[in-house]
């Protein structure tokens, strides 16, 4: 249900949502409809998106801007999540789409996190909020479908498993905390071409996807709270595709592992290689290995599991 309930709606509104790493991704052979079925274990991770959102004069449409790091590689137009999520939900309540959008980021750009997923959860809540839309929980989860298969999981949160294109989910139990690094690099990697390349490697044998015989241990793992468990759980069929796009991510790998690291994988669709690290400072040592190797362009630590899509402050004047 909508956040803000007056009849008067606050000028602004800001709300954060979470990026997410893949403790699991399972990927099957392209259907007709051109996408593959997905088998995948969602855990949001604490580097998160704000999309402030704000009252424009009527007639006015959407504008967006962007601040924070790689603000400049995101697009303000609308190609952008967060602008389309505004429009939809304008076009599906006919509420006049009038309003500002900013993004501060906080999720590495283009890094198989999910910040282009988490903008369009928050802009949801935040014009839902501001427009006092007063749309259920469950609509805003069905409007995120529409916009992108992780937009879903964005909106949950914590921990999850996903299946479908990765947007039908089931939430996992978590014990603990996890602690995370993850080594970014400035250019990044298109998922459409990381798929691609998934089915020309796999060529016709592709397997269809087996998630609960495969990804046993790794459920046991969260519940447990074993990180070591969990580490050497971790597993993406997309890595291989990323790695033959990008073989200097083999050098990633190959530092983090040799620092200790509980378990690592490539992120999502790449290029961002994640580390399961002992405890935080075991987190904080890895990305501090990554940096004297040269191999990451930039280094972000996070723990996991995170909350979801949360309003952060409603302002009125």
């Amino acid at each position: 249900m909508s956040a803000h309930l007056s009849a008067a709606p606050p000028p602004s509104v800001r709300v954060r949502a979470p990026g997410k790493v893949n403790l699991a991704l399972r990927v099957g052979p392209v259907g007709n409809d051109g996408y593959h079925p997905l088998a995948t274990i969602f855990q949001a991770v604490s580097l998160f998106e704000e999309v402030t959102a704000t009252h424009s004069m009527p007639g006015s449409g959407i504008s967006l801007t962007v601040s924070g790091p790689q603000a400049d590689a995101v697009p303000t137009d609308e190609t952008n999540l967060a602008w389309r999520a505004a429009a939809l939900l304008a076009e599906r309540t006919g509420l006049p789409a009038d309003v500002g959008l900013h993004i501060t980021k906080g999720v590495p750009v283009a890094g198989g996190m999910a910040g282009g997923s988490a903008d369009a959860a928050a802009a949801l809540l935040a014009c839902d909020t501001l427009w006092d839309a007063g749309l259920p929980r469950q609509e805003l989860v069905e409007l995120a479908a529409e916009l992108g298969a992780d937009v879903p999981f964005s909106l949950l949160g914590h921990t999850a498993v996903g299946t479908g294109r990765g947007d039908l989910l089931t939430p996992a139990m978590t014990r603990g905390e996890f602690h995370w690094c993850f080594g970014t690099q400035r250019e990044g990697l298109s998922t459409p071409s990381v798929f691609r390349r998934f089915d020309e490697l796999a060529g016709p044998s592709t397997p269809d996807v087996a998630p609960a015989a495969d990804d046993t241990e790794l459920m046991h793992a969260l519940r447990a709270g074993d990180a070591v468990a969990l580490g050497k759980a971790l597993h993406n069929d997309l890595e291989a595709p990323a790695l033959d796009l990008r073989p200097e991510l083999a050098a990633v790998l190959e530092v983090a592992t040799d620092s200790g690291a509980l378990g690592v994988v490539v992120s999502g669709s790449g290029p961002t290689v994640a580390a399961l690290g002992r405890s935080r400072q075991h987190a904080l040592a890895l990305g501090a290995a990554w940096t004297a190797a040269d191999v990451v362009d930039a280094v972000w630590c996070a723990t996991g599991p995170a909350p979801g899509t949360q309003l952060i402050t409603s302002i009125s004047r």
